[in-house]
């Protein structure tokens, strides 16, 4: 089973783009692609970007299913 990626998740449930993250974070959106398909991951401080964004508490995005 393929690993199921929260910060994809939770763009999916509040109907963002990875286009529309990478430009509220000022990033390459490659960078995000690469987030959503557990390539890499971001730091401490850009997650909890991530998560005032999406408007959710960062224990959302590191929840594993």
């Amino acid at each position: 089973m393929e690993d199921l990626n929260q910060i994809k998740m939770m763009l999916v449930k509040k109907k963002r783009t990875n286009k529309w993250l990478s430009e509220q974070l000022d990033v390459n959106p490659t960078t995000v692609s690469k987030w959503c398909t557990n390539t890499t991951q971001p730091d401490l401080h850009t997650l909890k970007k991530i998560a005032d964004l999406l408007e959710v508490n960062v224990r959302d995005l590191l929840a594993v299913e």
